[in-house]
């Protein structure tokens, strides 16, 4: 018998295990799909029973453990709004930019006339009686409307008319006398009488003016006078009429003659039938297209106005509504000057700003007479915002942009109809501005809710199941 080499048998055993090998490989197809199958299901098995042993605990501690290290895809600091929706709370959006801020200290104030400039006294222009009353109280007027008509009793009107009629007839017989002679034949009439009738007419021509200047200023017009030398009668009755506007020291002053506002007649001194001295008021008529504001502060606010008013600074007013909440702000308003004394009784000075007027309404009336309110007007009560210091590069948002929520102060940012909530900073607030940190949790740029905040909020909490705070978000 033959036997085999001892070093064959490693060789043996290799080429069985690669036969072995080939032919696992070549029906793979068959168990390769089912061992792939098996090993999925027991991965998914796996991680069901890993989600709901994390579930569990934190269930148990109530620490929310689940929701930890969500970032700014947490479903539960964000919410989808339709176009509707927004519709539905006020929404209005502001887009972040780094600006300056002014803080603010808030004084008491009043519309109040300027001293010499809102009210205007129309006198009598002479002695006489008031035979009509053409102003109403109330009614607006333009410079020139007639105001009351007036049957002159004045003695030494009488008497300038009776001497302008004089003068005026004696220059027509002088001028008639010089045309007669001019008429006759040369060399007929000596050249001294011609030349003492030229004298005297250049006399009456002059005497002529000065008495037109005297009725001037006795409230006669141009119109007037030369109605007097058509009909060479004595003026019987006389028009005061609106005095033009004055524009020294208006907003208009660089438009001078300008009449784009009328006057309004604020108080009748007079009644038909009654007889006037020449400078007795007739009315007062008002002009409240430019008003001031007057503030009163405490002496330690003196070196703040002073200071603002050094500095330039605008101050914004609020007026307050007949509840005592104001109901608007308005400005920026240019302070003017601080008062020079204190007020010994109630220890306070005044301050003054100016403040331009517009018409907010204009109408005519049944009676045919055409009325103009003001949108402000003398007594109202305001409130003025006076700044005191000024911080740079900051992020300034109105109030209702802002939720607060215990510890936690949050704006809503937008990004399409989705709404993150952010958590923020606040360095300052007022009554209508908040001063958010620029720490990285917002950037200029960014779309933020600044108004409908505190809805965008209502719904966050209803989605996750808690009830609302009511009071969560709102600013006392």
């Amino acid at each position: 018998m033959l036997r085999r080499p001892q070093n064959m048998r490693p060789w043996i055993a290799v080429a069985v295990v690669v036969a072995l090998i080939g032919g696992v490989l070549a029906v793979r197809s068959l168990w390769l799909p089912q061992i792939k199958a098996r090993l999925l299901a027991w991965a998914s098995d796996g991680a069901a029973a890993a989600h709901g042993e994390a579930g569990h605990e934190g269930h148990a501690d109530h620490g929310h453990t689940g929701h930890e290290g969500h970032d700014h895809g947490d479903d539960s600091n964000s919410i989808a709004v339709t176009a509707q929706g927004l519709k539905n709370i006020g929404f209005r959006s502001m887009k972040v930019a780094l600006g300056p801020y002014a803080q603010t200290v808030r004084m008491p104030a009043m519309v109040v006339e300027r001293p010499g400039k809102t009210q205007i006294q129309v006198p009598a222009p002479m002695t006489g009686i008031v035979t009509k009353v053409l102003a109403q109280e109330g009614v607006a007027v333009e410079p020139g409307d007639p105001l009351f008509e007036m049957r002159l009793m004045h003695e030494e009107l009488v008497t300038a008319h009776r001497d302008f009629l004089k003068t005026a007839e004696s220059l027509d017989v002088v001028n008639r006398e010089i045309k007669r002679l001019k008429g006759l034949t040369e060399g007929l009439v000596p050249g001294k009488r011609l030349l003492d009738e030229e004298y005297e007419r250049q006399k009456l021509e002059a005497s002529l003016k000065a008495e037109r200047q005297g009725l001037i200023l006795h409230g006669i017009s141009e119109p007037q006078i030369e109605d007097i030398l058509k009909t060479r009668k004595l003026l019987q009755t006389l028009v005061v009429r609106a005095p033009q506007q004055s524009h020294e020291g208006h907003r208009h002053e660089e438009q001078p003659g300008k009449t784009d506002h009328p006057f309004h007649v604020q108080q009748l001194n007079v009644q038909q039938g009654q007889q006037i001295e020449a400078g007795s008021p007739l009315c007062i008529l008002a002009d409240h297209y430019e008003l001031f504001v007057e503030g009163r502060a405490f002496e330690d606010g003196a070196e703040q106005l002073k200071r603002a008013l050094e500095q330039g600074w605008d101050v914004n007013a609020y007026l307050a509504g007949g509840s005592g909440q104001e109901s608007g702000k308005f400005g920026p308003l240019q302070l003017l000057y601080l008062a020079d004394r204190v007020d010994p009784e109630s220890r306070a000075f005044r301050f003054y700003l100016s403040l331009p007027n517009e018409v907010s309404a204009d109408r005519t009336g049944p009676d045919g007479k055409r009325y103009v309110a003001w949108k402000y007007r003398p007594g109202q009560r305001l409130e003025v915002e006076v700044p005191v210091s000024t911080w740079e590069k900051r992020i300034v948002l109105p109030v209702d942009a802002l939720i607060d929520e215990g510890a936690e102060s949050y704006v809503f940012r937008q990004n399409g109809s989705q709404f993150e909530r952010v958590a923020v900073h606040v360095e300052h607030r007022d009554r209508t501005s908040v001063v958010v940190a620029n720490d990285g949790a917002l950037y200029p740029g960014d779309v933020v809710a600044a108004k409908g905040a505190y809805q965008l909020q209502l719904a966050i909490k209803n989605k996750a199941g808690g009830g609302a705070d009511p009071h969560a978000g709102h600013h006392h």
